[in-house]
């Protein structure tokens, strides 16, 4: 039977406001744009660490350019409680090695929950260290993501660390478009990739394709 994530938080979020901003949360960020909303929704119940850990991001400069993204952002929204920021490293090499011998797998498929584990196991570690009472992440608003992987994994590793993972599908609500909204409201960077330099070259060849379509369409 299909799980309704978003019930699910829904019934956490009535408990917890009965003491907001009592609790931290360890947010795992993939980019400004999708934490926008997360941080608007989260922010009226706890105190939010925001977590930027991506090795898999593709070129250098397009990580630095999310990270300063992300920090503005943070540093412009007015959140009801304190929202910080923690910089993960850029650990490029664990990326290509933990998805390697999928990098041919189309977006969305094994590749891409190895790299949603990887993220997610360095979020929960950081979360035990710095004692937040929950961790998640931004990476269910998409609609690219899957949501229901991201929750069994979030859940198999809250169980092996201690630390409750905070279920979500965050496109629900209308999430995702809402994140536009803030992402134009802020003047934010919106990249037109997931991150990682195999989505860049499967969006590029989508555009060529989309090109090459529209120019036999004009000539027929």
């Amino acid at each position: 039977m299909n799980r309704n994530y978003q019930r699910e938080l829904d019934r956490l979020l009535d408990g917890i406001k009965q003491e907001p901003g009592k609790f931290r949360l360890l947010l795992h960020s993939c980019c400004a744009p999708c934490s926008s909303y997360v941080i608007e929704y989260l922010s009226a119940y706890f105190q939010i660490t925001v977590f930027y850990y991506n090795p898999n991001i593709y070129p250098d400069e397009e990580y630095d350019k999310r990270v300063d993204e992300q920090m503005r952002f943070i540093r412009s929204f007015p959140s009801r409680y304190p929202v910080d920021f923690l910089r993960g490293d850029f650990e490029k090499e664990r990326f290509y090695q933990t998805v390697r011998g999928y990098e041919q797998e189309k977006e969305g498929g094994e590749r891409c929950f190895r790299c949603y584990r990887m993220r997610l196991l360095k979020a929960v570690e950081t979360a035990k260290r710095i004692g937040a009472d929950y961790f998640t992440t931004t990476l269910s608003i998409s609609p690219l993501k899957n949501a229901a992987k991201l929750n069994e994994i979030g859940e198999e590793l809250a169980e092996q660390y201690g630390v409750p993972y905070l279920n979500s599908d965050f496109k629900k609500k209308n999430g995702y478009q809402r994140s536009v909204e803030l992402s134009a409201a802020y003047g934010m960077y919106r990249q037109d990739y997931c991150g990682c330099i195999f989505s860049r070259q499967e969006r590029e060849a989508q555009k060529r394709t989309a090109v090459l379509a529209a120019d036999w369409e004009r000539r027929i």
